[in-house]
Order: C-alpha cells, then sequence, then structure tokens
C-alpha cells in the first residue's frame, strides 16, 4: 500500500450496490475514501465497484449478506487483513418487507392483519444484521483514530411524526414490519453511541428522505445523490460532531 493509500479513509456501505448505498459509496469515493462495496451479489458488487474505478475512485467489491453470519465474519477478516482497520461503516443494507411498493400502499404491514414471518425477515435484516454487522466491524474501527458509524433509517421511524394524525406521514398506511424496525434502530444507535463515545466513535441515525429506489419502485420525489448528501455528510463528521442523534437533510429528525 502506498503512502497516499494509506491516508485514505476506509469505508464499507452494506448494501452498496444500487439506491442509496450506492449514491453513498459513490460521494465517498469522490471524496478520496477508499470505498468498500458491500452486496449480497458477488457479481453486482464488483460491477459497482468497477463503475467506481472507472469514474477515479479507490473501491473494492466485498461479499456481504447482514444476514449470514458467516459472510459476515468472513468481511470483516478481509478488511483486516488487507487495510488493517475501518474509518467509516455505513450500515445501509435494508429491506422494506412489502416489495417494491409505495409505504402508502403497504397493506401487508397494517399490524392486525400482518404475516409474522414478514416481520422476522424485515428485523434479520434491518436490526439484527446491523447488530452483525456493527459487532463484526467494531475491532477494526476501534483501530481508527476517527471511526464513524452511520445507520440508514427513515422518517417512518419516528415516533413523534408517526403519533401525529395531521403529519406528514399521515398517509401511510399503519405498518408492523418496516416502521418498527427503522424505530428499534434508532433506539439500537443510541445504544452504540453511549457505549462507544468513550471511544471516540461517532454513532448517528440518518433518514435520507423519499429517495426514488427500487423499494419504492423509483416513486420517491428526490434523486439518490440528495438521498446520499445527508448520509455522508454524517460519515465524515469532524471531532466535535454529533453522536446518538437523527438527522434528516432538514437538520434533527424528532424521535
Amino acid at each position: 500500500m502506498n503512502e497516499r493509500a494509506a491516508h485514505r479513509k476506509v469505508a464499507l456501505v452494506t448494501g452498496a450496490n444500487k439506491g442509496i448505498g450506492r449514491g453513498t459509496a459513490e460521494r465517498l469515493a469522490a471524496l478520496g475514501a477508499t470505498v468498500l462495496v458491500g452486496a449480497r451479489d458477488p457479481r453486482r458488487g464488483e460491477e459497482a465497484a468497477a463503475a467506481l474505478r472507472a469514474a477515479g475512485g479507490d473501491a473494492h467489491a466485498v461479499a456481504l449478506d447482514v444476514t449470514d453470519p458467516a459472510t459476515v465474519q468472513e468481511a470483516a477478516r478481509r478488511i483486516g487483513e488487507r487495510f488493517g482497520r475501518l474509518d467509516v461503516l455505513v450500515n445501509n443494507a435494508g429491506i422494506t418487507g412489502s416489495g417494491q411498493v409505495s409505504p402508502a400502499d403497504a397493506h401487508d404491514q397494517v399490524p392486525s392483519t400482518v404475516d409474522l414471518d414478514m416481520v422476522r425477515t424485515v428485523f434479520e435484516t434491518n436490526v439484527f444484521g446491523v447488530i452483525a454487522v456493527t459487532n463484526a466491524m467494531l475491532p477494526l474501527l476501534r483501530r481508527s483514530p476517527a471511526a464513524r458509524v452511520v445507520n440508514v433509517s427513515s422518517h417512518a421511524a419516528s415516533l413523534t411524526l408517526g403519533s401525529d394524525p395531521d403529519g406528514p406521514l399521515a398517509g401511510l398506511l399503519p405498518s408492523a414490519a418496516y416502521a418498527p424496525s427503522k424505530s428499534a434502530l434508532s433506539a439500537l444507535t443510541v445504544q452504540y453511541a453511549n457505549e462507544l463515545r468513550k471511544d471516540g466513535i461517532l454513532v448517528n441515525a440518518v433518514a435520507p428522505g423519499f429517495v426514488a429506489t427500487d423499494s419504492n419502485d423509483h416513486t420517491g420525489f428526490l434523486t439518490v445523490e440528495q438521498g446520499a448528501s445527508v448520509v455522508v455528510r454524517l460519515a465524515v463528521l469532524g471531532p466535535d460532531g454529533p453522536t446518538a442523534g437523527f438527522f434528516g437533510e432538514e437538520g434533527p429528525v424528532p424521535w
């Protein structure tokens, strides 16, 4: 590894072969970071990494299924062997549980009729997967002089916004899977932040907004670049930056 490469920040983005994860990886690469493109499908991950390299970035594909402990541990081992540390972890991989539909049409998530297996599947990725990846990467994050962890959440996680019958989320159907999984992610973010504060590791949650991605059949009104901007901002915080917070492009998001 040459001297210039040794001074690059090393950033892992899960679910980075498309959507907000891909946009985040592109922005971090443009800022000079070595970007590790986490993807369940190795082929798609390599295609995304190759595109970042073609654009002038330093990017490498990492096979990583957040619901598969073996691939999580193997990814941590390989990152440790090649780079020795991790400066940024963006826990972006997530699922809606309703396929490619607008959150306003997620009829299968109405609490009184929801399929428990679907709820478990959503939590497996959106909550338990974050724990698995974060814990596996923590030894590498602790080797960084200024590690940052960003958990990609949603405005739907906000109990304040969700409980307001006249608020911005009033048009959404009640959700027993996606929204609660993101609320749990908020709680998890605070707990990690409290534990890691003494180590100088800043941990925050981010609501990118209604971004046009596969998860909503591209019905969102924000571009991937717009959604990624706030994620990247939290990923490159200075030493006086916040921790245990929840932020959107508009600023702090109410819990």
